[in-house]
């Protein structure tokens, strides 16, 4: 009888574990050498681009259901680059993101719903200083191919690109924005390759 028991317990072991294993093979890794934070804005009447230099994430998803998705992620706003320091230093402070009261920006998943084609709608939590809010976001998925440069390797393609009132945010107090220097409406591209083993 004590086989069967543990027997039992093996195989209820496993049928518990299969989840997680499922898991970790949907997890994928992003490829920082091919992946950015882009925004742009205008500024009086020329746009304005730039990105962050260092963000972090979590991307889970099985490419035949997005079902269960996930793309979750950490900026370090303080790696904000438009290529021209003292403007850096400007947005680094409280007129604009105050980085050293609000060192992260945060994006958590809470749905994917399929629209059709390779086009998803990504829902979830935009943490941007002291403000939460729930939006809703295009994703693009350009598919997925063996790695032309690691054999053995998957490398898929994704974007993520929507429009975000930064004064909903307290991302400044509206003065450059009424002075007609600096606008409020910031596009944001998030362009992604990752990684998995096959």
């Amino acid at each position: 009888m004590k086989w069967k028991a543990a027997f039992f317990t093996l195989v209820l072991a496993l049928l518990l574990g299969t989840p997680v294993i499922q898991a970790q093979t949907d997890q994928w890794e992003i490829d920082q050498d091919h992946a950015a934070i882009y925004f742009d804005v205008r500024h009086t009447f020329v746009t304005v681009r730039g990105l962050f230099d260092d963000f972090s994430g979590t991307v889970v998803f099985d490419p035949a259901n997005f079902e269960d998705a996930r793309f979750d992620f950490t900026v370090n706003v303080a790696s904000i680059n438009t290529n021209i320091t003292r403007r850096d230093d400007h947005l680094r402070s409280a007129d604009f993101f105050e980085t050293r009261r609000f060192p992260r920006m945060t994006f958590v998943t809470t749905d994917v719903q399929h629209v059709q084609g390779d086009e998803y709608a990504l829902e979830g939590d935009l943490t941007i200083k002291d403000v939460t809010k729930r939006i809703t976001v295009p994703l693009t998925y350009f598919g997925m191919q063996e790695n032309p440069l690691k054999q053995g390797q998957m490398v898929a393609g994704i974007e993520i690109e929507f429009m975000v009132d930064r004064l909903e945010y307290n991302v400044g107090t509206g003065q450059f924005f009424e002075m007609g220097v600096v606008g409020k409406e910031v596009r944001v591209l998030v362009a992604l390759e990752v990684l998995k083993e096959k």
